[in-house]
């Protein structure tokens, strides 16, 4: 009686562990998450300063940059759609906050609440011109893209007759406004910038609502098929209307950050970064076609950028190679992740 009695909870131990095993290995970040560890183990090992505290910080600051754009592309992916405007448009945002307050002479708060209203209204224009006219998100945003470019640099010379613009440090509201969207702490004797904070808080909240929200399972829902979603009774229209609107959010406060670090902005920042973003995206765990991913995964893959990008500085290496690196990332984090959700699919 006491054998059998012995045995029953290692026979119900036996489907409770399985279980387990695939809700882990069926986790888009899993991945990222052990192509993470490699990197990390692989810097620390090559480069002697890399696991300093003043390196920690610096490595978190590049995360930081690329995550917060990072997270939006993401849940725009896993809806199934692409913004290649995303890394000029954070750029508009700053101008537009610059420019506004210096010819307005107005307070810099009156530039930042303009710009946000501006750069929200891009982001509904992507996604009303897409759900109007059922053209691929590629040529939308690729348009958005190359009027954004244009428009950056034609406004910006005509205003201020050069390529950047004109410095509003000594405005007021610039201190409360650096405070928010440029400043820096120090937790354990490593010094943070402020747009770590907001990184983190952007992924805790799209977590929350990719996993705990109906508007969460209405994104995987059209990413997965918009026929099969809108058949029952998701808000297609509304739903991808809203997740380019979260990318331009995110935009205006990357283009905040950009503007109250420097105090002035280069019209030509910006072109290249939106590939920065899908790529941290991509190997965080989304699929290009859509329907699966996750904020975390968005995170781990920015971390794996910001590692890279200054770890190889760290080794002293060529600076030349990175991008090698980040190609070479993106293929075997793409490759891994299809492996990990065929074998997540077999196993159910």
């Amino acid at each position: 009686m006491s054998s059998t009695a012995a045995t029953v909870p290692e026979a119900d131990q036996g489907p409770a562990h399985r279980g387990y095993l695939r809700r882990m290995l069926g986790r888009p970040e899993l991945g990222a998450v052990v192509g993470a560890a490699a990197v990390f183990v692989f810097f620390a090992i090559v480069a002697d300063s890399f696991l300093e505290a003043s390196s920690l910080s610096t490595v978190l600051y590049a995360s930081s940059t690329i995550g917060i754009m990072a997270v939006p592309v993401a849940l725009l992916m896993i809806g199934g759609e692409f913004d290649l405007s995303a890394g000029v448009m954070v750029t508009s945002s700053a101008l537009i906050s610059s420019m506004f307050s210096y010819q307005m002479t107005a307070n810099v708060w009156v530039g930042v609440g303009v710009s946000l209203l501006a750069t929200l209204a891009i982001g509904f224009f992507n996604g009303f011109v897409l759900t109007r006219t059922k053209l691929p998100s590629f040529i939308i945003t690729l348009g958005t893209f190359l009027m954004l470019t244009g428009l950056n640099l034609g406004f910006t010379k005509l205003i201020s007759g050069t390529v950047s613009t004109k410095t509003i440090g000594d405005m007021e509201g610039f201190e409360s406004a650096r405070a928010l969207f440029a400043s820096h702490f120090t937790v354990g004797g490593v010094d943070l910038q402020v747009t770590v904070l907001w990184w983190l808080g952007l992924v805790a909240v799209a977590t929350w609502v990719l996993l705990r929200t109906r508007a969460g399972n209405w994104i995987f829902a059209v990413g997965g098929g918009v026929d099969a979603a809108r058949a029952v009774g998701v808000p297609v229209r509304r739903t991808k209307i809203g997740l380019y609107m979260a990318v331009a959010f995110c935009a205006w406060i990357s283009g905040q950050h950009l503007l109250m670090s420097y105090d002035v902005v280069q019209s030509g920042e910006g072109v290249g970064n939106e590939l920065l973003y899908i790529i941290a995206a991509v190997i965080g765990g989304c699929l290009m076609t859509g329907g699966y991913g996750s904020a975390v995964g968005s995170a781990i893959g920015a971390f794996i950028f910001g590692m890279t990008s200054k770890g190889i500085v760290y080794a002293q290496w060529n600076p030349d190679w990175f991008k090698f690196f980040l190609g070479a990332m993106l293929l075997l984090a793409t490759l891994l992740n299809a492996w990990v959700r065929k074998r997540a699919e077999a196993s159910k």
